[in-house]
Protein backbone atom coordinates (compact mmCIF):
# COMPACT_ATOMS: atom_id res chain seq x y z
CA UNK A 1 0.00 0.00 0.00
CA UNK A 2 1.22 3.48 -0.75
CA UNK A 3 2.76 5.34 2.17
CA UNK A 4 2.99 9.00 3.07
CA UNK A 5 5.70 10.91 1.22
CA UNK A 6 6.80 13.83 3.41
CA UNK A 7 6.80 17.25 1.76
CA UNK A 8 10.54 17.47 2.46
CA UNK A 9 11.11 14.41 0.30
CA UNK A 10 10.10 16.36 -2.82
CA UNK A 11 13.19 17.15 -4.90
CA UNK A 12 13.21 18.80 -8.29
CA UNK A 13 14.26 16.84 -11.36
CA UNK A 14 14.51 13.39 -9.77
CA UNK A 15 12.44 10.31 -9.03
CA UNK A 16 10.70 11.16 -5.82
CA UNK A 17 10.74 8.67 -3.02
CA UNK A 18 11.00 8.19 0.71
CA UNK A 19 12.31 5.19 2.56
CA UNK A 20 8.82 3.73 2.39
CA UNK A 21 7.70 4.56 -1.15
CA UNK A 22 9.64 4.50 -4.39
CA UNK A 23 6.59 4.57 -6.69
CA UNK A 24 5.77 8.29 -6.60
CA UNK A 25 7.05 10.59 -9.34
CA UNK A 26 6.01 14.23 -8.93
CA UNK A 27 6.67 16.60 -11.81
CA UNK A 28 9.06 19.52 -11.39
CA UNK A 29 6.18 21.95 -11.90
CA UNK A 30 4.05 20.44 -9.12
CA UNK A 31 7.07 19.97 -6.84
CA UNK A 32 8.03 23.62 -7.09
CA UNK A 33 4.44 24.79 -6.62
CA UNK A 34 4.06 22.72 -3.45
CA UNK A 35 7.39 23.97 -2.13
CA UNK A 36 6.37 27.60 -2.67
CA UNK A 37 2.76 27.09 -1.48
CA UNK A 38 1.45 28.06 -4.91
CA UNK A 39 -2.04 26.95 -6.01
CA UNK A 40 -2.11 23.26 -7.01
CA UNK A 41 -5.26 21.47 -8.14
CA UNK A 42 -5.41 17.70 -8.53
CA UNK A 43 -7.24 16.17 -11.51
CA UNK A 44 -8.21 12.53 -11.84
CA UNK A 45 -7.40 10.46 -14.91
CA UNK A 46 -10.29 8.02 -15.35
CA UNK A 47 -11.93 10.74 -17.41
CA UNK A 48 -9.03 10.12 -19.82
CA UNK A 49 -8.92 6.33 -19.61
CA UNK A 50 -12.55 5.35 -19.03
CA UNK A 51 -14.79 8.43 -19.26
CA UNK A 52 -14.48 9.72 -22.83
CA UNK A 53 -13.59 8.27 -26.23
CA UNK A 54 -10.26 8.94 -27.93
CA UNK A 55 -9.24 11.59 -29.00
CA UNK A 56 -11.83 13.77 -27.22
CA UNK A 57 -10.45 12.52 -23.90
CA UNK A 58 -6.97 13.84 -24.66
CA UNK A 59 -8.26 17.13 -26.04
CA UNK A 60 -10.43 17.70 -22.97
CA UNK A 61 -7.63 16.82 -20.51
CA UNK A 62 -5.16 19.19 -22.18
CA UNK A 63 -7.67 22.04 -22.41
CA UNK A 64 -8.63 21.64 -18.77
CA UNK A 65 -4.97 21.80 -17.75
CA UNK A 66 -4.49 24.90 -19.88
CA UNK A 67 -7.54 26.53 -18.26
CA UNK A 68 -5.98 25.92 -14.86
CA UNK A 69 -2.62 27.36 -15.91
CA UNK A 70 -4.26 30.42 -17.47
CA UNK A 71 -5.43 31.37 -14.00
CA UNK A 72 -1.95 31.05 -12.46
CA UNK A 73 -2.65 27.70 -10.82
CA UNK A 74 -0.80 24.43 -11.39
CA UNK A 75 -2.69 21.34 -12.59
CA UNK A 76 -1.65 17.97 -11.19
CA UNK A 77 -3.23 15.22 -13.27
CA UNK A 78 -2.62 11.95 -11.44
CA UNK A 79 -2.22 8.58 -13.17
CA UNK A 80 -0.20 5.37 -13.17
CA UNK A 81 2.28 5.11 -16.03
CA UNK A 82 4.39 1.97 -16.53
CA UNK A 83 4.24 1.07 -12.86
CA UNK A 84 4.87 4.55 -11.46
CA UNK A 85 2.44 6.91 -9.75
CA UNK A 86 2.74 10.14 -11.70
CA UNK A 87 1.64 13.43 -10.16
CA UNK A 88 1.55 15.98 -12.95
CA UNK A 89 1.51 14.42 -16.43
CA UNK A 90 3.29 15.86 -19.45
CA UNK A 91 1.42 16.25 -22.75
CA UNK A 92 2.98 13.11 -24.23
CA UNK A 93 1.95 11.01 -21.22
CA UNK A 94 -1.65 12.22 -21.51
CA UNK A 95 -1.66 11.39 -25.22
CA UNK A 96 -0.27 7.89 -24.68
CA UNK A 97 -2.61 7.18 -21.78
CA UNK A 98 -5.59 8.45 -23.77
CA UNK A 99 -5.07 6.02 -26.64
CA UNK A 100 -6.46 3.16 -24.59
CA UNK A 101 -6.02 0.54 -27.32
CA UNK A 102 -2.29 0.99 -26.82
CA UNK A 103 -2.04 1.96 -23.15
CA UNK A 104 -4.62 -0.63 -21.95
CA UNK A 105 -5.11 1.21 -18.64
CA UNK A 106 -6.62 -0.32 -15.51
CA UNK A 107 -9.30 1.61 -13.66
CA UNK A 108 -7.37 2.19 -10.45
CA UNK A 109 -8.90 2.64 -7.01
CA UNK A 110 -7.14 2.07 -3.65
CA UNK A 111 -7.39 -1.72 -3.92
CA UNK A 112 -5.83 -1.78 -7.40
CA UNK A 113 -2.54 0.01 -6.70
CA UNK A 114 -0.51 -3.06 -5.64
CA UNK A 115 -1.49 -5.08 -8.73
CA UNK A 116 -1.04 -2.25 -11.26
CA UNK A 117 2.28 -1.13 -9.77
CA UNK A 118 3.81 -4.57 -9.35
CA UNK A 119 2.95 -5.46 -12.94
CA UNK A 120 4.19 -2.10 -14.24
CA UNK A 121 0.86 -1.33 -15.92
CA UNK A 122 -0.88 1.91 -16.81
CA UNK A 123 -3.86 3.09 -14.80
CA UNK A 124 -6.43 5.85 -14.65
CA UNK A 125 -7.08 6.91 -11.06
CA UNK A 126 -10.65 7.04 -9.87
CA UNK A 127 -11.80 9.67 -7.39
CA UNK A 128 -10.74 7.26 -4.63
CA UNK A 129 -7.37 6.54 -6.23
CA UNK A 130 -6.70 10.23 -6.76
CA UNK A 131 -7.58 11.00 -3.14
CA UNK A 132 -5.06 8.41 -1.93
CA UNK A 133 -2.27 10.16 -3.83
CA UNK A 134 -3.41 13.69 -2.93
CA UNK A 135 -3.35 12.77 0.73
CA UNK A 136 0.20 11.47 0.50
CA UNK A 137 1.76 14.21 -1.60
CA UNK A 138 0.00 17.04 0.25
CA UNK A 139 -2.37 18.39 -2.42
CA UNK A 140 -5.44 19.68 -0.59
CA UNK A 141 -7.72 20.68 -3.49
CA UNK A 142 -9.11 18.15 -5.96
CA UNK A 143 -11.53 18.95 -8.78
CA UNK A 144 -13.58 16.33 -10.59
CA UNK A 145 -16.79 15.89 -12.53
CA UNK A 146 -19.05 13.58 -10.57
CA UNK A 147 -18.13 11.35 -7.66
CA UNK A 148 -19.12 7.71 -7.35
CA UNK A 149 -21.73 6.64 -4.83
CA UNK A 150 -24.34 4.10 -3.84
CA UNK A 151 -25.64 2.40 -6.97
CA UNK A 152 -29.33 1.95 -7.63
CA UNK A 153 -30.37 -1.45 -6.36
CA UNK A 154 -27.52 -1.55 -3.83
CA UNK A 155 -29.78 -3.31 -1.32
CA UNK A 156 -29.42 -6.39 -3.54
CA UNK A 157 -25.99 -5.86 -5.10
CA UNK A 158 -24.14 -4.05 -2.27
CA UNK A 159 -22.52 -1.97 -5.04
CA UNK A 160 -21.15 1.09 -3.26
CA UNK A 161 -18.29 3.10 -4.73
CA UNK A 162 -14.97 3.14 -2.91
CA UNK A 163 -14.99 6.89 -3.55
CA UNK A 164 -17.24 7.28 -0.51
CA UNK A 165 -15.05 5.41 1.96
CA UNK A 166 -11.95 7.17 0.63
CA UNK A 167 -13.62 10.54 1.13
CA UNK A 168 -14.05 9.46 4.75
CA UNK A 169 -10.39 8.41 5.10
CA UNK A 170 -8.65 11.35 3.46
CA UNK A 171 -8.25 15.03 4.23
CA UNK A 172 -8.89 16.80 0.92
CA UNK A 173 -11.36 19.43 -0.26
CA UNK A 174 -13.16 18.04 -3.31
CA UNK A 175 -15.08 20.23 -5.74
CA UNK A 176 -17.40 18.34 -8.09
CA UNK A 177 -20.61 18.59 -10.08
CA UNK A 178 -22.25 16.33 -7.52
CA UNK A 179 -23.07 12.65 -7.62
CA UNK A 180 -23.40 10.95 -10.97
CA UNK A 181 -27.06 10.82 -12.01
CA UNK A 182 -26.87 7.06 -12.54
CA UNK A 183 -26.59 6.57 -8.75
CA UNK A 184 -28.92 6.65 -5.77
CA UNK A 185 -28.28 10.20 -4.59
CA UNK A 186 -30.29 9.97 -1.36
CA UNK A 187 -28.43 6.87 -0.15
CA UNK A 188 -25.11 8.38 -1.25
CA UNK A 189 -25.67 11.45 0.91
CA UNK A 190 -26.59 9.22 3.86
CA UNK A 191 -23.44 7.15 3.37
CA UNK A 192 -21.28 10.27 3.25
CA UNK A 193 -22.77 11.37 6.56
CA UNK A 194 -21.80 8.03 8.09
CA UNK A 195 -18.25 8.49 6.78
CA UNK A 196 -17.95 11.90 8.41
CA UNK A 197 -17.72 13.83 5.13
CA UNK A 198 -18.93 17.43 5.16
CA UNK A 199 -21.20 17.96 2.15
CA UNK A 200 -22.17 21.44 0.98
CA UNK A 201 -23.37 23.09 -2.19
CA UNK A 202 -21.30 25.98 -3.48
CA UNK A 203 -23.84 28.51 -4.70
CA UNK A 204 -27.24 30.02 -3.90
CA UNK A 205 -29.21 26.83 -3.24
CA UNK A 206 -28.84 23.71 -1.07
CA UNK A 207 -30.25 21.45 -3.80
CA UNK A 208 -27.49 18.93 -4.44
CA UNK A 209 -26.39 18.79 -8.11
CA UNK A 210 -26.71 15.57 -10.09
CA UNK A 211 -23.85 15.82 -12.62
CA UNK A 212 -25.86 16.14 -15.85
CA UNK A 213 -28.61 18.10 -14.07
CA UNK A 214 -28.22 21.28 -12.05
CA UNK A 215 -30.54 20.12 -9.31
CA UNK A 216 -31.75 16.92 -7.72
CA UNK A 217 -34.65 16.30 -5.34
CA UNK A 218 -32.16 16.05 -2.48
CA UNK A 219 -30.62 18.78 -0.38
CA UNK A 220 -27.08 18.99 0.94
CA UNK A 221 -26.75 19.50 4.70
CA UNK A 222 -25.09 22.88 4.11
CA UNK A 223 -25.15 25.67 1.53
CA UNK A 224 -22.05 27.85 1.09
CA UNK A 225 -22.59 30.98 -0.97
CA UNK A 226 -19.19 32.69 -0.96
CA UNK A 227 -15.51 31.95 -1.43
CA UNK A 228 -14.70 33.28 2.03
CA UNK A 229 -17.30 31.05 3.68
CA UNK A 230 -15.92 27.97 1.94
CA UNK A 231 -12.37 28.94 2.88
CA UNK A 232 -13.42 29.39 6.49
CA UNK A 233 -14.86 25.86 6.54
CA UNK A 234 -11.62 24.42 5.18
CA UNK A 235 -9.55 26.39 7.67
CA UNK A 236 -11.73 25.25 10.58
CA UNK A 237 -11.36 21.65 9.44
CA UNK A 238 -7.57 22.08 9.40
CA UNK A 239 -7.39 23.91 12.72
CA UNK A 240 -9.44 21.19 14.42
CA UNK A 241 -6.83 18.66 13.22
CA UNK A 242 -9.55 16.49 11.72
CA UNK A 243 -7.11 14.26 9.90
CA UNK A 244 -9.83 12.28 8.16
CA UNK A 245 -13.12 13.17 6.55
CA UNK A 246 -12.86 15.16 3.34
CA UNK A 247 -14.93 18.19 2.41
CA UNK A 248 -17.23 17.82 -0.63
CA UNK A 249 -18.48 20.96 -2.37
CA UNK A 250 -21.11 20.46 -5.08
CA UNK A 251 -21.17 22.94 -7.98
CA UNK A 252 -23.99 22.54 -10.54
CA UNK A 253 -23.30 22.21 -14.24
CA UNK A 254 -23.78 25.57 -16.06
CA UNK A 255 -27.32 26.14 -17.30
CA UNK A 256 -26.57 25.98 -21.06
CA UNK A 257 -25.18 22.44 -20.71
CA UNK A 258 -27.64 21.01 -18.19
CA UNK A 259 -30.10 18.21 -18.87
CA UNK A 260 -33.73 18.29 -17.82
CA UNK A 261 -33.90 15.88 -14.83
CA UNK A 262 -36.84 13.91 -16.23
CA UNK A 263 -35.19 13.44 -19.62
CA UNK A 264 -31.86 12.25 -18.28
CA UNK A 265 -33.55 9.92 -15.78
CA UNK A 266 -35.47 8.21 -18.60
CA UNK A 267 -32.22 7.70 -20.48
CA UNK A 268 -30.52 6.35 -17.35
CA UNK A 269 -33.36 3.90 -16.70
CA UNK A 270 -33.02 2.56 -20.25
CA UNK A 271 -29.24 2.29 -19.85
CA UNK A 272 -29.65 0.34 -16.60
CA UNK A 273 -31.89 -2.15 -18.42
CA UNK A 274 -29.18 -2.63 -21.04
CA UNK A 275 -26.56 -3.16 -18.34
CA UNK A 276 -28.70 -5.83 -16.69
CA UNK A 277 -29.21 -7.60 -20.02
CA UNK A 278 -25.47 -7.55 -20.70
CA UNK A 279 -24.59 -8.77 -17.19
CA UNK A 280 -22.39 -5.75 -16.50
CA UNK A 281 -21.50 -5.15 -12.86
CA UNK A 282 -18.73 -4.00 -10.51
CA UNK A 283 -16.27 -1.37 -11.64
CA UNK A 284 -17.33 -1.88 -15.27
CA UNK A 285 -20.86 -0.62 -14.66
CA UNK A 286 -20.12 3.12 -14.63
CA UNK A 287 -18.11 3.24 -17.90
CA UNK A 288 -20.77 1.05 -19.55
CA UNK A 289 -23.63 3.29 -18.41
CA UNK A 290 -21.83 6.48 -19.44
CA UNK A 291 -21.22 5.03 -22.90
CA UNK A 292 -24.85 3.95 -23.19
CA UNK A 293 -26.10 7.34 -22.03
CA UNK A 294 -23.86 9.10 -24.57
CA UNK A 295 -25.33 6.94 -27.34
CA UNK A 296 -28.94 7.30 -26.21
CA UNK A 297 -28.61 11.07 -25.86
CA UNK A 298 -27.12 11.45 -29.32
CA UNK A 299 -23.80 12.52 -27.85
CA UNK A 300 -25.33 15.33 -25.80
CA UNK A 301 -24.21 13.86 -22.48
CA UNK A 302 -20.60 13.71 -23.68
CA UNK A 303 -20.82 17.31 -24.87
CA UNK A 304 -22.20 18.35 -21.48
CA UNK A 305 -19.35 16.55 -19.70
CA UNK A 306 -16.66 18.14 -21.88
CA UNK A 307 -18.10 21.65 -21.86
CA UNK A 308 -18.71 21.56 -18.12
CA UNK A 309 -15.10 20.67 -17.42
CA UNK A 310 -13.73 23.37 -19.71
CA UNK A 311 -16.13 26.13 -18.69
CA UNK A 312 -16.13 25.48 -14.97
CA UNK A 313 -12.34 25.59 -14.67
CA UNK A 314 -12.08 29.00 -16.35
CA UNK A 315 -15.15 30.43 -14.62
CA UNK A 316 -14.12 29.26 -11.20
CA UNK A 317 -10.57 30.58 -11.62
CA UNK A 318 -11.78 33.98 -12.76
CA UNK A 319 -14.34 34.45 -10.05
CA UNK A 320 -12.04 33.23 -7.32
CA UNK A 321 -9.41 35.71 -8.48
CA UNK A 322 -11.99 38.44 -7.89
CA UNK A 323 -12.07 37.55 -4.20
CA UNK A 324 -8.37 38.38 -3.95
CA UNK A 325 -8.58 41.99 -5.11
CA UNK A 326 -7.44 44.49 -2.55
CA UNK A 327 -10.24 45.56 -0.24
CA UNK A 328 -8.15 46.29 2.82
CA UNK A 329 -10.03 49.46 3.66
CA UNK A 330 -13.20 47.48 4.30
CA UNK A 331 -11.65 44.40 5.86
CA UNK A 332 -11.11 43.52 9.46
CA UNK A 333 -7.90 41.72 10.34
CA UNK A 334 -9.84 38.44 10.42
CA UNK A 335 -11.31 39.02 6.96
CA UNK A 336 -7.86 39.71 5.55
CA UNK A 337 -6.57 36.46 7.03
CA UNK A 338 -9.57 34.66 5.57
CA UNK A 339 -8.77 35.98 2.12
CA UNK A 340 -5.24 34.60 2.45
CA UNK A 341 -6.70 31.27 3.56
CA UNK A 342 -8.94 31.24 0.49
CA UNK A 343 -5.92 31.75 -1.72
CA UNK A 344 -4.02 28.95 -0.04
CA UNK A 345 -6.72 26.31 0.24
CA UNK A 346 -9.27 26.91 -2.50
CA UNK A 347 -6.87 28.11 -5.19
CA UNK A 348 -9.33 28.62 -8.01
CA UNK A 349 -12.29 26.25 -7.75
CA UNK A 350 -15.01 28.61 -6.61
CA UNK A 351 -18.21 29.55 -8.46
Amino acid sequence: MLQLVPRLALKSGARLFSRRNHFLEVSDEVTEALRLNRPVVALESTIITHGMPFPQNVECALEVEEAVRSQNAVPATIALVNGAVKVGLCKREIEILGDTKISRPVKTSRRDFPYVLSNKLNGGTTVAGTLVVCNQVGIRIFATGGIGGVHRGASETFDISADLTELGRCNVAVVSSGVKSILDIAKTLEYLETQGVLVATLGPTAAFPAFYSRLSAHKAPYCVETASAAAEIIKAHKDMHLESGSLLFGVPVPEPYAFDPESINRIIDDALVEAHKAGISGKNITPFLLEQIAGMSGGSSLKTSILFRKQSKTRDCRLFSATGKKRRRHQTRGEAALEQTARKYLHYYLP
